[in-house]
């Protein structure tokens, strides 16, 4: 039997979502550092620094940071959209512990990949992600992205990825 569905409005981030998001990372931390790397104390305790930044690295067209929120307006997601250069993006995301397997990560990346080409005007976007991260995998092979070679990422081994949008 399938897990139901959680509902969630992708959004661009903003401002006013600093407090929900860094209670989203807090909440999560642990969870994220079992299969990605931490993102370590002085993310944390220089988060309105770090929102700040990205929003102006966004306002600039280097990034699209997005969020999913819940119903109750808590955050439940991020894909984001980085290093943006010649029509092209590298994607991340990360589901909260309480959202994991139930279609979130993929509709959400489905919806950021529309974003990608009929917003932001790119052609292709690459992913990574490490072998022992089978969820991320399913999302990325669920979405159309295709596996390009092999990496490295915090010592772990893992798969790069791109999409033809």
């Amino acid at each position: 039997m399938c897990a139901p569905s959680t509902p969630a409005d992708l959004q661009l981030l903003r401002a006013d979502h600093a407090p929900a998001l860094l209670a989203f990372e807090e909440t999560n931390r642990a969870y994220f550092a079992a299969t990605v790397p931490d993102r370590g104390d002085a993310y944390f305790r220089d988060f309105g620094a770090r929102h700040r930044a990205l929003l102006a690295e966004q306002a600039d067209g280097l990034c699209y940071f997005h969020v999913l929120v819940g119903e109750a307006g808590e955050i439940l997601g991020r894909i984001n959209l980085v290093d943006v250069a010649e029509g092209s993006a590298e994607l991340g995301y990360r589901i909260a512990e309480k959202a994991a397997g139930r279609g979130l990560a993929t509709r959400g990346v489905r919806q950021a990949c529309g974003l990608a080409a009929s917003a932001y005007g790119l052609t292709g976007l690459r992913a990574t992600t490490t072998l022992d991260n089978p969820g991320s995998r399913a999302v990325l092979a669920r979405t159309g992205f295709v596996p390009c070679g092999t990496i490295t990422l915090d010592g772990r081994p893992g798969t790069a990825y791109t999409l033809t949008l």
